[in-house]
């Protein structure tokens, strides 16, 4: 059976929901009134994806330990190669900033 988000989300929500209230009930939190259990209503679903997002990803990371880790030589190397783009950049600037005069004549 393919896992999907929708039924993870189906599955959190049987489970941190209590069965005889409603998400529509006349209190509805804080705010009170309709609009204030709407805005009630998509904070909680928000924190509810939230979560189940957050238990996914540490479920992946779990089962796959070693994913997204980079090793020491693969920075270096990438350091290194930046460094020398930076250096080279930066002498064809000078060398076109000093020669700019005798440039033009071309």
């Amino acid at each position: 059976m393919k896992h999907t988000a929708a039924r993870t989300r189906r599955a959190v929500l049987r489970a941190t929901t209590h069965p005889h209230t409603s998400s529509y009930t006349a209190s509805g939190g804080p705010g009170r009134g309709r609009r204030g259990a709407r805005t009630w209503a998509r904070a909680n679903r928000a924190v509810l994806r939230l979560t189940t997002r957050v238990q996914a990803g540490l479920q992946e990371a779990s089962r796959r330990p070693d994913r997204g880790d980079i090793s020491t030589t693969t920075v270096i190397i990438w350091v290194a190669a930046v460094t020398g783009a930076v250096l080279i950049a930066g002498t064809i600037a000078v060398v076109i900033g000093k020669y700019n005069g005798q440039l033009n004549g071309l």
